[in-house]
């Protein structure tokens, strides 16, 4: 389950992580009281459940109050990767000397729980971790001990980011918080992207994206008062879809969640991007397939379309008949790629012939087609 900034912020102070002061707000007039409350400078900051907030203009730094109004206005009047912003973070600017990654993670291919570290943060963390693989740093803890992991344990990884004594101290500190917190809380990620050092030497928390995990909400009712779904999330969850909102350009809708994880990989292999992760389950619903169309085209990034429909329990014409039916709903403008297999996939086939829409014969093909497709446009 996602939660907002604000949150994963309050969620740190209540652990004892250190954070700028900042305010949540919802209107632009608010905003200029939590500006007069905190003082200027100030970073307005959009709060959706998406990254890449900074790269779509959705986090700005304002110095007069004039600024502050009328662009708390313009982030709030955006959508980012289709997700419309209703809420803003007002923080404190902070002058930052250093900065660096931080983050803890269920690493399930090691099996382990993970700090994951990098004394390069900042918004261009995923390109130095592609380039110089080298310089992100590993410090596995034991699940057993990690609600209770000690500050002398985390520091000699917390040197490694800080080599200042003080700055590293400070670092393990927040370690063992975030230890605490993951056990406590039932989390499955907590990253601080950046974790700066400001001009008095204090180490804080810029940043703050936690998820917590949903399997755990029948006993974590503190944290299910956190959900603040997104619009989407929520036509999701009632349609019975299982959806992420990503990054890329190909809208992917499969049945199951195994083959849509397998899909969104062949993709990559490819030199594609997924822009969602769509599993529409094992059911023949023809709407579930209308309500997912609905949910991808609302990513104006998307560039095309990708059904991958194994016909096991679900059957391969019932999924066409939603496609069409989605085409007679939906402004469809861009190309869909379908690759389909087994039960009624001749059926379905047919009910295919003399539409626009491809028809590839494998994943492999399917993938490579969708691949070119979102190049060229």
């Amino acid at each position: 389950m996602k939660i907002h900034e604000y949150q994963a912020k309050e969620l740190f102070r209540e652990y004892g992580i250190p954070t700028a002061s900042d305010i949540a707000v919802s209107t632009a007039e608010e905003a200029v009281r939590a500006a007069e409350k905190l003082g200027l400078p100030a970073v307005l900051k959009a709060q959706v459940h998406v990254g890449g907030r900074g790269k779509a203009g959705g986090i700005k730094l304002v110095e007069t109050m004039d600024q502050v109004a009328t662009t708390a206005e313009a982030i709030l009047s955006m959508s980012i990767k289709g997700l419309p912003v209703r809420k803003l973070l007002v923080a404190s600017a902070v002058n930052i000397k250093k900065e660096v990654y931080l983050s803890l993670l269920i690493d399930r291919g090691a099996s382990k729980v993970v700090f994951i570290g990098c004394s390069e943060g900042g918004v261009e963390i995923e390109q130095t971790a592609k380039t110089s693989p080298e310089k992100i740093l590993r410090f596995e803890t034991p699940v057993s001990s990690l609600g209770a992991l000690k500050e002398e344990e985390c520091l000699p990884f917390a040197r490694k980011l800080f080599p200042d004594a003080g700055q590293a101290g400070a670092a393990a500190r927040i370690m063992a918080a975030m230890g605490r917190m993951f056990v406590e809380r039932d989390c499955s990620l907590i990253e601080i992207n950046p974790l700066v050092v400001d001009e008095n030497g204090t180490v804080i928390a810029l940043d703050a994206k936690v998820l917590l995990d949903d399997n755990a909400l029948f006993r974590q009712p503190k944290n299910l008062e956190l959900r603040e779904e997104d619009p989407e999330e929520t036509a999701a969850r009632n349609g019975h879809l299982s959806f992420v909102r990503l990054d890329g350009e190909i809208g992917c809708m499969v049945n199951g969640a195994g083959l849509a994880m397998a899909t969104m990989d062949i993709v990559k292999h490819f030199g594609g991007s997924p822009a969602n992760f769509l599993d529409v389950g094992g059911s023949s619903d023809p709407k579930k397939v209308v309500d997912g169309f609905k949910l991808i085209l609302e990513d104006k990034s998307v560039k095309v379309i990708f059904l991958n429909i194994f016909g096991g329990i679900t059957r391969c014409d019932d999924i066409v008949k939603g496609i069409l039916a989605a085409r007679e709903q939906f402004d469809v403008r861009v190309p869909i790629v379908i690759r389909m297999a087994g039960t009624n996939e001749a059926e379905g086939r047919a009910l295919l012939e003399g539409t626009d829409m491809m028809v590839a014969d494998s994943l492999e093909e399917g993938a490579k087609t969708v691949v070119e497709i979102g190049k060229s446009r």
